[in-house]
């Protein structure tokens, strides 16, 4: 054999030889690869929420896109059978106990500093960009000692819902539909009702042992110039404080244009009876006519409500309070990137838009408020805006949620005329300082 001939054996051997490997790296690789994506399963993510027809179509858009990869699974805790506490107290139960079976869960805006402890961090997943364009009154409340623990879903804010139907043939219809429009006075909405309802109830308001109560308490308290901090400390028994609760129990008992009821209303009773003793006016929140079953109720008669910015005080500018919920990841989680693709998706006008149009979630971008298409469909959206700048927020405290279970129930009491008010904001007071256990 020639040295040539030898060279191009070794050649052909060494050529066989490198293919052989290649062919064996490539086996390797196709079997490994084939093995993982069989056996990889579909994430599933479980997310707690109160799911409205709304949800269900951003999960199931969801779950069409991420076909193969994720799949959100929803675990409906709904307002119609559980209250806010209720759903909190839940929620908390579960994460307690380290369980990863909850990946994603809403929580009422408030309760942010009280899950902080079981939530993912998730600065690290969102540009600032990102972040810009989220309206700042949600935002905020993303937020537990300068750590991004959430993403709002929605915001909402308290309103004052008005049946036009039944004020438009009383004497002063332009001028109380253009007072409501603008803000009116406590005084000359008390005044307008006692003209012409004839002692019937004409205004509804949420009196429940709930947190829905503190809203209207803090509403009202702010619409006469008041809240709940003095100094930098937090103080109850206040001089304003005490004519906020009385003027509550006024509004039952010395001018009678509520109905003792409203002391086991939450908001769902509330707008039912509105709707079924056709009561003018009542508080509720931007979102609730089309976030629960209410159309249902009589549609002749819902077609005809309008809303208006939160009555006030003289001398004093119109309060709401900021409502809404934002969303967490479990730090038991087992499945964070992919929860994360879903919090991401939730923020797109697409989703948004969803949130609102269909359930009535006021979105939290800035470019939907703007929106032309929006605006057309939807007009009474700028108006919104503006009443949206009269917000307030609840303190963001951790305590918070037993300070709003002590002093809900103390209001409740006050409501049902079991106690003054007087002793009423006393004793809550000094339960909440004594930091003892608190049992409703």
């Amino acid at each position: 054999m020639t040295d040539s001939q030898k060279k191009s054996r070794y050649g052909y051997l060494f050529a066989l030889f490198i293919f052989a490997i290649i062919m064996v790296l490539i086996f390797n690789l196709i079997s490994l690869n084939k093995n993982r994506f069989q056996k990889k399963e579909v994430a599933k993510l479980y997310f707690a929420d109160n799911i409205s027809e709304a949800h269900q179509k951003i999960i199931d858009n969801f779950n069409t896109k991420y076909r193969g990869r994720i799949e959100v699974v929803a675990v409906n805790l709904p307002f119609t059978k559980f209250t806010t506490n209720v759903r909190k107290e839940l929620i908390a139960r579960s994460l307690r106990s380290r369980s990863s079976r909850i990946d994603i869960f809403a929580v009422d805006q408030i309760w942010v500093p009280r899950f902080a402890k079981w939530a993912e961090p998730l600065a690290k997943y969102y540009m600032q960009t990102d972040l810009s364009k989220i309206i700042p009154q949600a935002l905020e409340t993303c937020y537990y000692e300068d750590i991004l623990l959430g993403i709002p879903l929605y915001i909402d804010i308290g309103v004052l819902y008005y049946r036009d139907d039944l004020i438009i043939d009383t004497a002063e219809y332009r001028h109380i539909r253009q007072r409501l429009h603008e803000s009116i006075l406590w005084e000359d909405l008390i005044e307008y009702g006692l003209k012409f309802y004839n002692n019937k109830p004409f205004y509804l308001f949420q009196g429940d042992n709930f947190e829905g109560l503190i809203c209207n308490y803090l509403e009202i308290l702010g619409s006469m110039g008041g809240n709940l901090f003095e100094g930098g400390q937090l103080k109850i028994n206040t001089s304003k404080g005490r004519s906020s609760a009385q003027f509550m129990l006024d509004l039952i008992y010395k001018y009678k244009c509520a109905p003792p009821e409203v002391s086991t209303f939450i908001e769902r009773e509330s707008y039912y009876y509105a709707l079924e003793k056709d009561v003018p006016f009542f508080r509720g929140w931007s979102s609730y006519l089309k976030d629960i079953d209410i159309q249902g109720q009589d549609p002749e008669k819902v077609k005809h409500l309008r809303m208006a910015y939160l009555p006030h005080f003289a001398g004093y500018e119109p309060v709401t309070v900021f409502g809404g919920w934002n969303l967490m990841i479990s730090k038991y989680s087992d499945n964070k990137p992919e929860a994360f693709e879903f919090l991401r998706y939730i923020q797109t006008e697409e989703a948004q838009k969803i949130m609102f149009e269909t359930s009535g979630y006021l979105p939290i971008l800035k470019s939907i408020y703007s929106d032309p298409e929006v605006i057309r469909q939807y007009p009474y959206i700028i108006y919104v805006g503006e009443i949206m700048k009269t917000g307030i927020h609840r303190p963001s405290l951790v305590k918070y949620t037993k300070i709003s279970d002590i002093l809900s129930f103390y209001l409740n009491k006050v409501l049902k005329s079991e106690i003054s008010v007087e002793e009423a904001l006393r004793l809550a007071e000094e339960t909440i300082a004594s930091d003892k256990l608190f049992l409703r």
